[in-house]
């Protein structure tokens, strides 16, 4: 089974990814900061990141960049409430860009395209 690692400081946001993800068959871990998904990658096997930008402490274009260092191919889509972020030369090192919405059918098919499942 895919094995997701969804950041973002919203709990909220982990409810709900949390409970569409499992349903469509993935496995779903959570960090709350960019510094615990470090962590979470050095201990686990992930095989996609769902990494929000707008967080406190370490913003996820940080966590993106440091992510991409340790695992270049290690697929990562930002999803972030603020459209203006996709204009940023350094997001573009993400697989996907997408802009949080309550529909998440366009997220669903984005991790898809890169975890098909088994």
């Amino acid at each position: 089974m895919n094995t997701i690692l969804l950041v973002d400081d919203e709990d909220s946001i982990h409810l709900l990814y949390r409970e569409e993800l499992e349903e469509a068959g993935y496995t779903v871990h959570s960090a709350f900061t960019g510094q615990e998904a470090l962590d979470q990658l050095g201990q686990l096997t992930i095989d996609l990141v769902i990494l929000d930008i707008n967080m406190p402490g370490m913003n996820g274009l940080e966590a993106l960049r440091r992510i991409k260092e340790i695992n270049p191919k290690l697929p990562v889509i930002l999803s972030s409430a603020y459209q203006e972020f996709k204009q940023d030369l350094s997001s573009w090192a993400s697989d996907e860009y997408l802009v949080k919405s309550a529909n998440l059918d366009e997220l669903k098919e984005a991790v898809a395209r890169h975890l098909p499942l088994q």
